[in-house]
């Protein structure tokens, strides 16, 4: 694992046929659910819930990811999953260091609420967004 120092415990996750694992410690800088199209196909429909994690709280501690990006898309994201299920753990973007870690890949998302819902100008009529928290039709600016 790599030297994080920390109050956080540690907290892990992996696939869903546990050949991936990993060991994440911090807290999340983000809490969100993104309705943008990609993840809504890579959900199955509904948005993809996430945390932003800094580059050097996150280790993979079994396994190593499969990943596949665009390569006719400008600034294309990396998607890093199972490749025995097909699982995504993680995504990385071009214009960011944070990683997307996906809330559902985590051996306790119970904790999970999310602060913000992101590329609502996406999101189908039956996706619903927790009360009192902002609403971006894209991305939020960055400041």
């Amino acid at each position: 694992m790599a030297e994080h120092t920390t109050k956080f415990a540690p907290r892990t996750g992996g696939c869903y046929c546990g050949a991936l694992r990993y060991a994440v410690s911090g807290q999340p800088l983000v809490k969100g659910q993104c309705h943008c199209r990609p993840c809504q196909q890579f959900a199955g429909g509904g948005p993809q819930y996430f945390e932003l994690v800094a580059p050097d709280s996150f280790d993979w501690t079994h396994g190593t990811p499969a990943s596949f990006a665009l390569d006719d898309l400008e600034n294309a994201v990396t998607r890093f999953f199972c490749a025995t299920c097909g699982t995504q753990v993680l995504t990385r973007r071009q214009d960011q260091a944070a990683l997307v870690l996906k809330v559902g890949t985590l051996d306790d998302p119970a904790r999970f609420r999310p602060h913000v819902a992101i590329c609502h100008g996406d999101a189908q009529a039956f996706h619903m967004v927790p009360d009192n928290i902002p609403v971006f039709d894209g991305l939020p600016p960055r400041g």
